[in-house]
Protein backbone atom coordinates (compact mmCIF):
# COMPACT_ATOMS: atom_id res chain seq x y z
CA UNK A 1 0.00 0.00 0.00
CA UNK A 2 2.85 2.35 0.84
CA UNK A 3 4.42 1.72 -2.60
CA UNK A 4 1.05 2.27 -4.27
CA UNK A 5 0.55 5.57 -2.39
CA UNK A 6 4.02 6.78 -3.34
CA UNK A 7 3.44 5.83 -6.97
CA UNK A 8 0.08 7.64 -6.97
CA UNK A 9 1.65 10.80 -5.53
CA UNK A 10 4.41 10.66 -8.15
CA UNK A 11 1.88 10.34 -11.01
CA UNK A 12 -0.20 13.23 -9.66
CA UNK A 13 2.95 15.37 -9.38
CA UNK A 14 3.98 14.59 -12.96
CA UNK A 15 0.49 15.33 -14.25
CA UNK A 16 0.36 18.62 -12.38
CA UNK A 17 3.75 19.61 -13.73
CA UNK A 18 2.56 18.90 -17.26
CA UNK A 19 -0.36 21.29 -16.79
CA UNK A 20 1.85 24.17 -15.77
CA UNK A 21 2.89 26.15 -18.86
CA UNK A 22 6.37 27.66 -19.05
CA UNK A 23 6.63 31.18 -17.69
CA UNK A 24 7.20 32.48 -21.22
CA UNK A 25 3.84 31.06 -22.34
CA UNK A 26 1.59 31.81 -19.37
CA UNK A 27 0.68 35.12 -17.74
CA UNK A 28 0.10 35.63 -14.03
CA UNK A 29 -3.63 35.32 -14.71
CA UNK A 30 -3.09 31.85 -16.16
CA UNK A 31 -3.89 32.88 -19.75
CA UNK A 32 -1.57 31.86 -22.58
CA UNK A 33 0.72 34.56 -23.95
CA UNK A 34 2.91 34.46 -27.01
CA UNK A 35 6.31 32.89 -26.29
CA UNK A 36 9.20 35.02 -27.52
CA UNK A 37 12.78 34.55 -28.59
CA UNK A 38 15.70 36.40 -27.03
CA UNK A 39 15.30 39.22 -29.56
CA UNK A 40 11.67 39.78 -28.51
CA UNK A 41 9.86 38.39 -31.55
CA UNK A 42 7.22 35.63 -31.34
CA UNK A 43 8.79 32.18 -31.19
CA UNK A 44 7.63 30.23 -34.26
CA UNK A 45 10.04 27.36 -33.75
CA UNK A 46 9.16 23.71 -33.53
CA UNK A 47 7.57 20.97 -35.58
CA UNK A 48 4.24 21.72 -37.25
CA UNK A 49 1.74 19.95 -39.51
CA UNK A 50 -0.76 21.42 -41.96
CA UNK A 51 -2.47 18.11 -42.74
CA UNK A 52 -6.20 18.70 -43.08
CA UNK A 53 -9.31 17.28 -44.71
CA UNK A 54 -10.31 20.77 -45.84
CA UNK A 55 -9.66 21.08 -49.60
CA UNK A 56 -7.91 24.00 -51.23
CA UNK A 57 -11.01 25.01 -53.20
CA UNK A 58 -14.61 25.12 -51.97
CA UNK A 59 -17.36 22.85 -53.24
CA UNK A 60 -20.21 24.76 -54.85
CA UNK A 61 -22.71 23.29 -52.38
CA UNK A 62 -20.84 24.62 -49.33
CA UNK A 63 -20.77 28.03 -47.71
CA UNK A 64 -17.55 29.55 -46.29
CA UNK A 65 -18.08 27.82 -42.93
CA UNK A 66 -19.09 24.18 -42.59
CA UNK A 67 -22.12 23.09 -40.61
CA UNK A 68 -21.81 20.50 -37.84
CA UNK A 69 -23.38 17.90 -40.12
CA UNK A 70 -20.93 18.65 -42.92
CA UNK A 71 -17.96 18.44 -40.56
CA UNK A 72 -19.20 15.07 -39.30
CA UNK A 73 -19.74 13.76 -42.84
CA UNK A 74 -16.22 14.73 -43.91
CA UNK A 75 -14.39 13.49 -40.83
CA UNK A 76 -16.44 10.33 -40.35
CA UNK A 77 -16.16 9.59 -44.05
CA UNK A 78 -12.38 9.64 -43.81
CA UNK A 79 -12.46 7.47 -40.67
CA UNK A 80 -14.66 4.93 -42.46
CA UNK A 81 -12.22 4.77 -45.38
CA UNK A 82 -9.32 4.11 -43.00
CA UNK A 83 -11.22 1.27 -41.32
CA UNK A 84 -12.25 -0.25 -44.65
CA UNK A 85 -8.74 -0.19 -46.09
CA UNK A 86 -7.19 -1.50 -42.88
CA UNK A 87 -9.15 -4.75 -43.06
CA UNK A 88 -7.26 -7.91 -43.92
CA UNK A 89 -6.95 -8.66 -47.63
CA UNK A 90 -8.58 -11.87 -48.87
CA UNK A 91 -5.66 -14.12 -49.90
CA UNK A 92 -7.97 -15.94 -52.36
CA UNK A 93 -9.13 -12.82 -54.19
CA UNK A 94 -8.77 -12.51 -57.95
CA UNK A 95 -6.05 -10.32 -59.37
CA UNK A 96 -7.17 -6.70 -59.69
CA UNK A 97 -7.97 -5.33 -63.12
CA UNK A 98 -5.12 -3.59 -64.92
CA UNK A 99 -5.23 0.16 -65.13
CA UNK A 100 -6.09 2.98 -62.82
CA UNK A 101 -4.67 6.47 -62.85
CA UNK A 102 -4.92 7.71 -59.27
CA UNK A 103 -1.36 7.84 -57.89
CA UNK A 104 -2.46 6.93 -54.38
CA UNK A 105 -5.61 4.80 -54.33
CA UNK A 106 -7.47 3.19 -57.22
CA UNK A 107 -10.26 1.79 -55.08
CA UNK A 108 -10.80 0.26 -51.66
CA UNK A 109 -9.44 -3.12 -52.75
CA UNK A 110 -6.52 -1.97 -54.90
CA UNK A 111 -4.11 0.64 -53.60
CA UNK A 112 -0.68 1.79 -54.70
CA UNK A 113 0.27 2.27 -51.04
CA UNK A 114 -0.92 0.57 -47.91
CA UNK A 115 -3.21 2.78 -45.82
CA UNK A 116 -0.53 3.09 -43.16
CA UNK A 117 1.47 5.31 -45.53
CA UNK A 118 -1.37 7.78 -46.14
CA UNK A 119 -1.83 10.71 -43.77
CA UNK A 120 -4.05 13.46 -45.22
CA UNK A 121 -5.24 14.40 -41.74
CA UNK A 122 -8.27 13.45 -39.69
CA UNK A 123 -10.01 16.81 -39.18
CA UNK A 124 -11.13 19.82 -41.14
CA UNK A 125 -9.26 23.11 -40.68
CA UNK A 126 -10.44 25.55 -38.01
CA UNK A 127 -9.65 29.27 -37.96
CA UNK A 128 -11.05 31.47 -35.18
CA UNK A 129 -13.08 28.49 -34.00
CA UNK A 130 -14.87 28.06 -37.33
CA UNK A 131 -14.54 24.96 -39.56
CA UNK A 132 -13.46 26.03 -43.03
CA UNK A 133 -14.98 24.62 -46.21
CA UNK A 134 -11.88 25.63 -48.20
CA UNK A 135 -8.40 26.89 -47.51
CA UNK A 136 -8.91 29.64 -50.08
CA UNK A 137 -10.87 32.58 -48.67
CA UNK A 138 -10.07 35.11 -51.40
CA UNK A 139 -11.97 35.42 -53.74
CA UNK A 140 -15.08 35.06 -51.63
CA UNK A 141 -16.28 31.95 -53.53
CA UNK A 142 -13.29 30.05 -52.14
CA UNK A 143 -11.96 29.08 -55.56
CA UNK A 144 -8.93 30.01 -57.64
CA UNK A 145 -9.73 32.82 -60.08
CA UNK A 146 -9.83 32.33 -63.83
CA UNK A 147 -6.66 32.31 -65.91
CA UNK A 148 -5.88 35.28 -68.08
CA UNK A 149 -5.79 34.94 -71.88
CA UNK A 150 -2.00 35.22 -71.68
CA UNK A 151 -1.81 32.33 -69.20
CA UNK A 152 -4.08 30.12 -71.31
CA UNK A 153 -1.89 30.80 -74.33
CA UNK A 154 1.26 29.91 -72.36
CA UNK A 155 -0.34 26.69 -71.18
CA UNK A 156 -1.42 25.72 -74.70
CA UNK A 157 2.09 26.34 -76.02
CA UNK A 158 3.59 24.23 -73.23
CA UNK A 159 1.17 21.34 -73.93
CA UNK A 160 1.93 21.53 -77.65
CA UNK A 161 5.67 21.39 -76.98
CA UNK A 162 5.28 18.38 -74.71
CA UNK A 163 3.18 16.51 -77.28
CA UNK A 164 6.24 16.33 -79.51
CA UNK A 165 7.75 13.88 -77.03
CA UNK A 166 6.66 10.86 -75.05
CA UNK A 167 6.27 11.36 -71.28
CA UNK A 168 9.39 9.25 -70.66
CA UNK A 169 11.59 10.17 -73.62
CA UNK A 170 14.08 11.71 -71.23
CA UNK A 171 14.17 12.47 -67.49
CA UNK A 172 13.47 16.20 -67.90
CA UNK A 173 9.99 15.36 -69.15
CA UNK A 174 9.05 13.63 -65.92
CA UNK A 175 7.32 15.78 -63.27
CA UNK A 176 9.60 17.57 -60.82
CA UNK A 177 8.20 15.41 -58.01
CA UNK A 178 9.14 12.24 -59.94
CA UNK A 179 12.64 13.67 -60.20
CA UNK A 180 12.74 14.43 -56.46
CA UNK A 181 13.63 18.05 -57.14
CA UNK A 182 10.97 19.73 -54.99
CA UNK A 183 8.04 18.77 -52.80
CA UNK A 184 4.96 17.17 -54.29
CA UNK A 185 2.26 19.70 -55.06
CA UNK A 186 3.22 22.88 -53.22
CA UNK A 187 4.28 21.52 -49.84
CA UNK A 188 7.40 23.65 -49.50
CA UNK A 189 5.83 26.44 -51.53
CA UNK A 190 5.49 29.19 -51.51
CA UNK A 191 2.62 28.98 -50.90
CA UNK A 192 3.03 26.11 -48.42
CA UNK A 193 -0.05 23.94 -48.96
CA UNK A 194 -0.96 20.42 -47.78
CA UNK A 195 -0.74 17.83 -50.52
CA UNK A 196 -3.67 15.66 -49.38
CA UNK A 197 -1.50 12.53 -49.19
CA UNK A 198 1.21 12.46 -46.52
CA UNK A 199 4.29 14.14 -45.02
CA UNK A 200 2.60 17.50 -44.49
CA UNK A 201 5.08 18.29 -41.73
CA UNK A 202 7.57 21.10 -41.16
CA UNK A 203 10.39 22.14 -38.85
CA UNK A 204 10.91 25.86 -38.21
CA UNK A 205 14.19 27.22 -36.84
CA UNK A 206 14.51 30.92 -36.06
CA UNK A 207 17.31 33.39 -35.37
CA UNK A 208 17.32 37.17 -35.17
CA UNK A 209 18.03 37.56 -38.89
CA UNK A 210 16.91 34.31 -40.53
CA UNK A 211 14.04 31.82 -40.44
CA UNK A 212 14.50 28.33 -41.85
CA UNK A 213 11.48 26.21 -42.81
CA UNK A 214 12.21 22.60 -43.67
CA UNK A 215 9.42 20.60 -45.31
CA UNK A 216 9.41 16.86 -44.64
CA UNK A 217 8.40 16.15 -48.25
CA UNK A 218 11.64 15.89 -50.27
CA UNK A 219 13.33 17.64 -47.29
CA UNK A 220 13.10 21.04 -49.00
CA UNK A 221 14.54 23.86 -46.91
CA UNK A 222 13.58 27.51 -47.30
CA UNK A 223 16.01 30.02 -45.81
CA UNK A 224 14.25 33.35 -45.31
CA UNK A 225 16.35 36.41 -44.64
CA UNK A 226 14.76 38.89 -42.22
CA UNK A 227 15.81 41.90 -44.25
CA UNK A 228 13.86 44.18 -46.59
CA UNK A 229 16.77 46.44 -47.52
CA UNK A 230 19.20 44.15 -49.32
CA UNK A 231 18.84 43.91 -53.11
CA UNK A 232 16.74 41.15 -54.63
CA UNK A 233 18.20 38.48 -56.89
CA UNK A 234 18.45 39.38 -60.58
CA UNK A 235 15.36 38.39 -62.55
CA UNK A 236 17.23 35.64 -64.42
CA UNK A 237 18.15 33.81 -61.19
CA UNK A 238 15.18 31.70 -60.13
CA UNK A 239 15.71 29.16 -57.32
CA UNK A 240 13.17 26.38 -56.91
CA UNK A 241 11.69 28.06 -53.83
CA UNK A 242 12.23 31.62 -55.00
CA UNK A 243 13.88 34.58 -53.29
CA UNK A 244 12.20 35.09 -49.91
CA UNK A 245 12.62 38.13 -47.65
CA UNK A 246 10.86 38.61 -44.33
CA UNK A 247 10.06 41.39 -41.91
CA UNK A 248 8.04 41.74 -38.73
CA UNK A 249 4.78 43.66 -38.60
CA UNK A 250 4.12 43.64 -34.88
CA UNK A 251 3.85 39.98 -33.92
CA UNK A 252 3.33 38.76 -37.49
CA UNK A 253 6.18 37.52 -39.67
CA UNK A 254 5.53 38.73 -43.23
CA UNK A 255 7.46 37.03 -46.05
CA UNK A 256 7.49 38.20 -49.67
CA UNK A 257 8.82 35.83 -52.33
CA UNK A 258 9.67 36.55 -55.95
CA UNK A 259 11.92 34.91 -58.60
CA UNK A 260 10.13 31.57 -58.35
CA UNK A 261 11.25 28.83 -60.72
CA UNK A 262 9.03 28.56 -63.83
CA UNK A 263 8.38 24.85 -63.21
CA UNK A 264 6.97 25.50 -59.74
CA UNK A 265 3.22 25.37 -59.23
CA UNK A 266 1.10 28.49 -59.87
CA UNK A 267 4.10 30.30 -61.31
CA UNK A 268 4.98 32.98 -63.88
CA UNK A 269 7.86 35.45 -63.87
CA UNK A 270 5.59 38.14 -62.40
CA UNK A 271 4.33 36.06 -59.52
CA UNK A 272 4.75 37.36 -55.98
CA UNK A 273 3.69 35.38 -52.92
CA UNK A 274 3.07 37.14 -49.60
CA UNK A 275 2.91 34.94 -46.52
CA UNK A 276 1.98 35.79 -42.93
CA UNK A 277 2.94 33.63 -39.94
CA UNK A 278 1.13 34.24 -36.63
CA UNK A 279 1.52 32.28 -33.39
CA UNK A 280 -2.12 32.25 -32.28
CA UNK A 281 -1.95 29.55 -29.60
CA UNK A 282 0.52 27.30 -27.86
CA UNK A 283 -0.19 24.57 -30.41
CA UNK A 284 -1.36 26.55 -33.47
CA UNK A 285 0.51 28.61 -36.03
CA UNK A 286 -1.76 30.44 -38.49
CA UNK A 287 -0.36 30.57 -42.02
CA UNK A 288 -1.87 33.01 -44.51
CA UNK A 289 -0.90 33.52 -48.14
CA UNK A 290 -1.71 35.80 -51.05
CA UNK A 291 -0.71 35.18 -54.68
CA UNK A 292 -0.41 38.21 -56.93
CA UNK A 293 0.29 37.36 -60.57
CA UNK A 294 -1.55 39.61 -63.03
CA UNK A 295 -0.14 37.77 -66.04
CA UNK A 296 -1.66 34.47 -64.88
CA UNK A 297 -4.78 35.20 -62.80
CA UNK A 298 -7.58 37.68 -63.33
CA UNK A 299 -7.31 38.74 -59.68
CA UNK A 300 -5.15 38.03 -56.60
CA UNK A 301 -6.10 35.01 -54.52
CA UNK A 302 -5.14 33.52 -51.19
CA UNK A 303 -6.20 31.74 -48.06
CA UNK A 304 -5.51 30.50 -44.54
CA UNK A 305 -3.99 27.23 -43.35
CA UNK A 306 -3.75 26.41 -39.63
CA UNK A 307 -0.55 24.57 -38.74
CA UNK A 308 -0.86 22.40 -35.64
CA UNK A 309 1.98 21.51 -33.31
CA UNK A 310 3.49 18.12 -34.16
CA UNK A 311 4.65 16.40 -31.00
CA UNK A 312 6.86 14.03 -32.91
CA UNK A 313 10.05 14.00 -34.90
CA UNK A 314 10.48 14.42 -38.64
CA UNK A 315 12.35 11.66 -40.40
CA UNK A 316 14.51 11.65 -43.50
CA UNK A 317 12.48 11.60 -46.69
CA UNK A 318 14.33 9.25 -49.04
CA UNK A 319 12.49 10.13 -52.24
CA UNK A 320 14.13 7.55 -54.51
CA UNK A 321 16.28 5.14 -52.58
CA UNK A 322 19.34 4.80 -54.81
CA UNK A 323 17.34 6.69 -57.47
CA UNK A 324 16.32 3.39 -59.05
CA UNK A 325 12.83 4.65 -59.86
CA UNK A 326 13.89 7.11 -62.56
CA UNK A 327 16.11 4.62 -64.38
CA UNK A 328 13.35 2.00 -64.15
CA UNK A 329 10.82 4.43 -65.64
CA UNK A 330 13.12 5.19 -68.55
CA UNK A 331 14.09 1.54 -69.11
CA UNK A 332 10.41 0.57 -69.06
CA UNK A 333 9.67 3.18 -71.73
CA UNK A 334 12.52 1.91 -73.92
CA UNK A 335 11.22 -1.67 -73.51
CA UNK A 336 7.75 -0.58 -74.61
CA UNK A 337 9.23 1.13 -77.64
CA UNK A 338 11.16 -2.00 -78.67
CA UNK A 339 8.10 -4.18 -78.17
CA UNK A 340 5.91 -1.87 -80.24
CA UNK A 341 8.53 -1.73 -82.99
CA UNK A 342 8.52 -5.51 -83.21
CA UNK A 343 4.72 -5.84 -83.07
CA UNK A 344 2.69 -2.59 -83.31
CA UNK A 345 -0.47 -4.50 -82.31
CA UNK A 346 1.05 -5.61 -79.01
CA UNK A 347 -0.68 -3.75 -76.11
CA UNK A 348 1.68 -1.53 -74.16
Amino acid sequence: MRCFALLLMLCVGIAAEGLIAPASAQSSSGQWVTPRTADGHPDLQGNWSNATLTPLQRRSTYGPVLTFEQVNDIEQGRADVVIERATATDPDRDAPEAGGTNPICIDAATTCYNEIYIDPGTQVAYVDGQPLSSLINMPSDGRMPSLTDEARERRSEAFAARREFGPSDHPELRPVADRCLVSFGSNAGPPMLPNGWYNNNYTIVQTADHVLIMAEMVHDARIIRIDDDSPRMPSDIRPWLGDSRGHWEGDVLVVETTNLHPLQAYTSEQMKVTERFSRVAEDVLLYEFTIDDPSTYTEPWGGQVPMNALNDRLYEYACHEGNYAMSNILMGARYEERTEAQDPNQPR
